[in-house]
């Protein structure tokens, strides 16, 4: 019997030791916080003027950006929006037309009647959607009018998030240092595009392109790769016809 109390004091006294450490434990902590919480007090008061001067900055940054968004862009928007439509309507019938393109294409990137042109609007709504896009279709009538270099700079100003823009401007650059001669930029672009966003439509189209300037610049296997990779991964696409005869002729193929 006195070994079993002896042993339920020791048990006592543990947890009475246990629960003074816990206290101890407990009160180390918040005066901890309580010593954090004065130290940041203290930093406050001592930093509050170079505090309420960010604030202040910041605020200043918000309301500033809203009031651009609503006084400014968005005005701006609506205004480039509504001067593309002029050239935007000789573009489209140049697209469609096949007689006097060039002179469309011309009225579309000059204007016309005291109407901004594609070139005009590109220049002075570029920061906006509108004239964004004016650099697009800026650049596609610049290379439609054989003019390689200026339609290689709106293309390359121009930027897009959607899916196939991007890969059709990028292909159009492509195009238009095929045109000058300058085959490795040609390849690069297009193997560039058809790197973007991939899709039954414009990847082969420029997979095949880019093949087929790798065949010219001698990248024989580089052009068979390519080639390949129309038949295994776009098998239905118009550049997948006699395919085989493709790769064929860039595995057999001799400098």
């Amino acid at each position: 019997m006195a070994v079993y109390k002896k042993k339920d004091k020791i048990a006592k006294q543990l947890q009475r030791d246990q629960a003074k450490i816990d206290a101890s434990t407990t009160k180390e902590v918040f005066e901890g916080l309580e010593s954090g919480a004065n130290k940041a007090e203290e930093w406050i008061l001592k930093n509050q003027k170079s505090l309420l001067i960010v604030i202040g900055v910041i605020v200043v940054g918000v309301f500033g950006y809203m009031a651009y968004m609503r006084y400014v862009q968005e005005p701006a928007e609506a205004k480039a929006a509504n001067e593309l439509a002029y050239p935007r309507a000789y573009f489209d019938k140049a697209q469609t037309n096949t007689v006097i393109t060039d002179s469309l294409y011309t009225l579309a990137l000059n204007g016309a009647d005291g109407k901004y042109g594609l070139v005009e609007i590109a220049d002075k709504y570029g920061n906006t959607k509108a004239g964004n896009l004016a650099k697009y279709y800026a650049g596609i009538a610049y290379l439609k009018t054989n003019d390689y270099k200026k339609g290689i700079e709106y293309l390359s100003d121009f930027s897009s998030d959607d899916l196939l823009s991007p890969a059709v401007a990028k292909g159009a650059i492509g195009d238009a240092f095929a045109n000058l001669g300058q085959l490795e930029d040609a390849f690069e672009y297009y193997e560039e595009a058809a790197s973007l966003n991939s899709n039954d439509f414009t990847t082969p189209k420029f997979l095949d392109k880019a093949a087929a300037i790798a065949l010219s610049i001698g990248k024989y296997k580089k052009a068979e790769e390519l080639y390949t990779r129309i038949k295994l991964e776009f098998s239905k696409s118009d550049e997948a016809k006699d395919i085989d005869g493709k790769i064929n002729q860039a595995k057999y193929a001799t400098k």
